[in-house]
């Protein structure tokens, strides 16, 4: 009896490997997988440091606009001796993320993928390839935006006033501008995520289209602060036609549940009040 019972187990752990590892091997495989993220990301940081004289320049055609407009002088200021290798270190690290962005995701992805079912893991999967390019693309959309944004902001200099922008903190704006038009494009994907996992159904998204609508003005109109309205709705239409996409696809996944369930007979309406 005993050796059929350690056959079995034996069994057990072949079949569900990730269920008898230790936290000790819990620890080393992230330790490898977070050395893996970390070597992508050093090596698209160096591809970053050659990069760096023309993502600056790009990055500085908003303050160059602003000089050839003749209304004011602005310029970007390095402070202090080490000002410029600091700079050109961060940018080169900035740099680097977004370009191993799909190695270091994945990373995250392969550690959590083995204690999700087979369909969790099909999920996750086109999470990451919607995700990714959605990201890349509304990051790659605040380059637009971003000129707008510096003249709008640097417009309320006094008359005869001088815009000197320590180099650090215009770095700093830059990035922020940019995470924020790429985590914007993401948010669909995750409502959708939402939705498969049961937590969040298409009738409530259509219940609160007021409140989307509303979000998706006040975010276009903090990220864009231009005085013209086109500037806004440039961000204002990609996202919304997102969001329209993401329902949706909602709508189609809980006619497929529902009818799943109906078929079980456990079917339930998550909208409905309980009396």
């Amino acid at each position: 009896m005993k050796e059929q019972n350690d056959r079995q187990s034996s069994s057990a752990r072949r079949k569900n490997p990730e269920r008898k590892m230790p936290v000790v091997g819990h620890l080393i495989e992230l330790r490898n997988r977070a050395l893996v993220a970390a070597i992508a990301i050093a090596l698209g940081a160096v591809a970053g440091w050659f990069l760096y004289d023309p993502v600056l320049d790009i990055l500085q055609e908003p303050i160059r606009s602003i000089r050839a407009s003749g209304d004011r002088t602005a310029e970007i200021n390095f402070a202090g001796v080490a000002s410029p290798f600091d700079l050109k270190i961060k940018l080169s690290f900035f740099i680097g993320i977004f370009l191993s962005c799909p190695i270091w995701l994945y990373e995250v992805w392969a550690f959590i993928v083995p204690g999700l079912t087979k369909k969790e893991k099909l999920y996750s999967v086109g999470f990451l390839g919607a995700a990714i390019p959605l990201f890349l693309a509304g990051s790659t959309m605040a380059f637009f935006a971003l000129p707008n944004a510096v003249k709008a902001l640097t417009s309320f200099t006094p008359a005869g006033g001088t815009n000197i922008i320590p180099a650090q903190d215009y770095l700093s704006f830059v990035m922020v501008i940019i995470v924020v038009f790429g985590l914007a494009f993401v948010l669909p994907v995750l409502m959708v995520g939402l939705n498969m996992m049961g937590i969040l159904s298409a009738v409530r998204i259509q219940k609160s289209w007021r409140i989307i609508v509303m979000l998706v003005f006040l975010f276009a109109a903090i990220a864009t602060p231009t005085p013209d309205a086109m500037s806004m709705f440039f961000l204002v239409i990609p996202m919304m036609t997102l969001f329209c996409l993401a329902w949706v696809i909602c709508v189609f996944n809980d006619r497929r549940r529902k009818k799943r369930l109906i078929a079980q007979g456990l079917w339930v309406d998550p909208d409905e009040p309980i009396d």
